[in-house]
């Protein structure tokens, strides 16, 4: 199915750093819309960046935090004096459960939780207290639940992670995450739908992530635990573009 072209416009902005993220996000929606549509196969090659900046109506820098992004997605690789082709093309189900103009908000909103999230996890292996090893179980066994009766499990998935926030026994952890909140279930949506479209095993790994970061809070184990949750929260963001 054709796209079409899709002309973004440079347009004036107090703050040149925050718009020039924003023509990026657009761009890089756009490209990967295209690919997604089916416009460039995988395998295929890119048009140059020339031809994308002239198509977009956008500078080669901007265009470049696009194609950035796209590479740290795993959906484009760059071949040195070649160009950028294309490594997977994410799978449909992702545009029944996100429009393409929200991914790049998801995607941001999982470097977010990565930081924020993992430093909670961090302390929260410090000061945790039994009961909010009790409040992290519980919601483990809902979502043990949900996984056994093909559940999505989003409130329990959040509740978990907010448990994380409350056992660092520091109230801006909360707030921060709160700010975000409605981004947050946006992106948890996406990838608890996208888990049910596979064999109940992604739902099992998704849950052993959990299991790890409970088990590093557990033990005592900041390091482990910061680990864990950034690299959870990190396979959640790559899980979205998985496809052929």
């Amino acid at each position: 199915m054709a796209t079409g072209k899709r002309q973004i416009r440079e347009s004036a902005a107090p703050d040149r750093q925050v718009r020039d993220r924003t023509l990026s996000d657009k761009v890089y929606e756009s490209i990967l819309a295209k690919i997604m549509d089916g416009d460039i196969p995988v395998g295929g090659k890119l048009p140059t960046e020339q031809v994308l900046s002239d198509e977009f109506g956008v500078s080669r820098p901007i265009l470049r935090q696009a194609l950035k992004q796209l590479r740290e997605d795993d959906v484009v690789v760059s071949r040195q004096g070649s160009g950028s082709y294309v490594k997977r093309r994410p799978e449909g189900a992702v545009l029944d459960f996100a429009p393409v103009g929200s991914i790049a908000d998801i995607q941001r909103t999982f470097e977010f939780r990565a930081a924020v999230e993992g430093e909670a996890a961090y302390l929260a292996a410090e000061r945790r207290t039994d009961a909010d090893l009790k409040e992290l179980q519980d919601s483990l066994t809902e979502l043990d639940r949900c996984i056994a009766e093909g559940e999505l499990g989003v409130a329990a998935d959040e509740i978990f992670h907010v448990a994380v926030c409350n056992a660092a026994d520091n109230k801006y952890f909360v707030a921060a995450r709160s700010s975000m909140k409605s981004n947050i279930l946006t992106g948890m949506n996406l990838t608890r739908n996208l888990s049910l479209t596979k064999p109940q095993d992604r739902m099992k790994l998704v849950q052993s992530e959990h299991y790890d970061i409970f088990n590093a809070i557990e033990a005592r184990d900041r390091e482990a635990a910061r680990q864990a949750m950034r690299d959870h929260v990190e396979n959640a963001r790559k899980r979205i573009f998985e496809g052929g």
